[in-house]
């Protein structure tokens, strides 16, 4: 009897990945195979799994396992202003929350009790975490599985062009909306950068009907595209800045709301509820302060060598052979490959897994979020292995 025919490898789905160790811009599985990384946890790891401030300020903890939110803590106040010395200004007082979901949540409801407004606005198809209020705000289709979403949650579809800033401007002119809600560039709308004129058209358009503009930067902060914060880029100064994932490099939970003091001051007033159990843990707390220390003694060299590797990355992927045509979106080291089928996308991801390659998908968009620190020659055998992958 002849033997069973097996289907191809590339129809065969990747077994699920055991994950035993991180160093660097490598993940090691359960079975000892090494994969170059290039998802590093969706921007959790920007500075690279593991970086040496940061591990040995963990090593060197000697504080409080724990500390009460109502008691006072002084390297929350260290962190506050490292925090507030890196933000646009105004930017000056924080919120402690333990991740990005929780810091967003936050920041809406800082927004309602500030305007004494109930609705919000958003992009389509965005994702701006998991508590009801984020995936209220976040795409349409969550309300598919979740029949009871915040109501007043209204969404405009991307990209920013003059049609949206005209159904943006019918929106808030109503005056009841009290917030705007958008990463300034969308590491979740696989790279979508807006025009440097829409977006500020869409500030100024907040600023004149009485909306705060909140910038997620929980994935896009922190160095990600080329700037400290993306919203640079745009020379915006938002309302409040949400930020998390690598506030910590990977080695502890923490996010943080940054905002102006006259939004503080509502939410101490009108008994905002900003009580966070594990918000800034102090375990959380000294691996923030010297993944922050680090970038701000090192920013010049770090976003310097995010331009560089940034032109490298662009010039290997234009070369690049796709199976349909593919349009590249890059800022910084946050990069999406339209291949334009989800499908094809799949695939990609799939092959680059099983020839050693970590990348993630949003769609028909192959997203590459290396480490900010990593060197081209990594860089270089892991664009090797996409193009072997496509």
């Amino acid at each position: 009897m002849p033997a069973r025919r097996r289907e191809p490898l590339a129809r065969e789905e990747p077994a699920e990945l055991q994950v035993v160790a991180t160093n660097g811009s490598i993940v090691t599985d359960s079975r000892g195979r090494k994969y170059i990384d290039f998802v590093m946890g969706w921007c959790v790891g920007n500075f690279g799994w593991r970086p040496a401030a940061i591990a040995k300020a963990i090593e060197r903890f000697k504080g409080p396992d724990y500390v009460y939110p109502g008691y006072a803590y002084a390297p929350w106040t260290e962190l506050a202003r490292l925090l507030a010395s890196l933000a646009p200004r105004p930017l000056i007082t924080c919120f402690r929350a333990t991740g990005g979901s929780e810091a967003v949540d936050l920041a809406l409801q800082a927004a309602m009790i500030h305007t004494g407004r109930r609705a919000l606005l958003s992009l389509e198809g965005s994702y701006h975490g998991n508590t009801l209020a984020g995936l209220s705000i976040g795409t349409s289709d969550n309300g598919e599985q979740i029949k009871n979403l915040l109501p007043h949650c209204s969404k405009i579809a991307p990209p920013l062009d003059a049609k949206a800033l005209r159904r943006i401007e019918q929106r808030l002119k109503r005056r009841d909306v009290a917030a705007f809600v958008m990463e300034p560039i969308s590491i979740n709308l696989g790279i979508l950068i807006p025009e440097n004129d829409a977006i500020r058209q869409v500030r100024d358009l907040c600023r004149r009907y009485g909306t705060l503009f909140i910038a997620d930067e929980v994935a896009c902060g922190f160095g990600r595209t080329g700037r400290l914060f993306a919203c640079e880029h745009f020379d915006l100064d938002p309302d409040m800045l949400c930020v998390a994932k690598a506030m910590s490099g990977g080695l502890a939970p923490i996010g943080a709301v940054i905002a102006t003091a006259t939004i503080a001051t509502s939410m101490e007033e009108n008994d905002g509820a900003f009580y966070s159990t594990y918000g800034w843990h102090p375990r959380s707390v000294a691996a923030a302060i010297a993944a922050l220390r680090d970038l701000k003694a090192n920013r010049a060299r770090l976003l310097t060598g995010v331009t560089e590797m940034s032109e490298y990355f662009r010039v290997r992927l234009l070369q690049l052979e796709f199976d349909r045509p593919a349009a590249v979106r890059i800022q910084g080291l946050a990069i999406g490959i339209d291949v334009g089928d989800e499908d094809y996308a799949d695939t990609i991801h799939d092959q680059c897994r099983r020839n050693g390659l970590l990348v993630s998908t949003e769609g028909s968009t192959v997203l590459l979020l290396p480490s900010l620190a990593i060197d081209k020659r990594t860089a270089a055998r892991g664009l090797d292995i996409l193009a072997r992958s496509i």
